[in-house]
């Protein structure tokens, strides 16, 4: 497999046509090599229209799911990143690239280890892998600018709320099967959100996610 001619399709095929145009964000899944985080056992399928296993039953979001999370998170230099769900390290070196610093939660120690191991080979300084459960985000470091779940929500906490600044933004993917939506929920004050559905998809539920309650957005 011609890796760099693989790559190109990826972004010419998959993730443009889906309406990802942002020359940044496309630059960036140029720059990032995506196989550099994948299994090996899984190098072959480093950029198909899939989702690719990872260890204790987990994977890699497809790469236009990440690519269009990561250009609604639209992150800036100056900005704290939440990721809830570090997998294999892939997503966080891409937020880590655009973001001054991210922390990147992982509820299972292999995938912690995995993640660690992938980005310090990457040479990836500004992320920290931390183990713990991000079903009602994480106080420590909060208020973040962004908080990006890998893991789908049946609904959106309120707790995730209290721990984003305002004019930072929350991308998620909410609701339960068959229907759920991935959204982009901004703070745009104290008491207001704003929330985008952005497309519908099916995304392996967050480990002890909430479950719906009288709250709602």
């Amino acid at each position: 497999m011609n890796i760099e001619e693989a790559r190109v399709n990826m972004i010419k095929q998959q993730i443009r046509p889906w309406g990802v145009l942002a020359p940044d964000v496309l630059d960036l899944l140029l720059v990032v090599k995506r196989e550099e985080f994948v299994p090996e056992a899984y190098k072959h399928l480093a950029f198909s229209d899939t989702e690719i296993p990872l260890p204790c039953g987990e994977n890699m979001l497809t790469p236009l799911t990440e690519a269009r999370m990561l250009e609604e998170a639209n992150v800036k230099k100056h900005e704290n990143v939440l990721e809830i769900g570090a997998g294999s390290g892939y997503m966080a070196a891409l937020l880590a690239d655009r973001a001054r610093h991210v922390t990147s939660l992982e509820i299972e120690p292999t995938l912690k280890a995995l993640a660690e191991r992938n980005l310090t080979a990457y040479g990836v300084t500004n992320v920290d892998v931390v183990l713990g459960d991000g079903a009602q985000g994480w106080t420590a470091g909060a208020p973040f600018d962004v908080i990006i779940v890998s893991g789908s929500l049946p609904v959106l906490p309120e707790s995730f709320l209290k721990q984003i600044k305002i004019g930072g933004r929350i991308v998620a993917t909410i609701g339960e099967a068959p229907v759920m939506s991935t959204q982009v929920i901004t703070r745009v004050s104290e008491t207001n959100f704003e929330s985008t559905k952005l497309f519908e998809t099916y995304i392996k539920p967050l480990r002890h996610a909430q479950t719906p309650s009288h709250f709602k957005f």
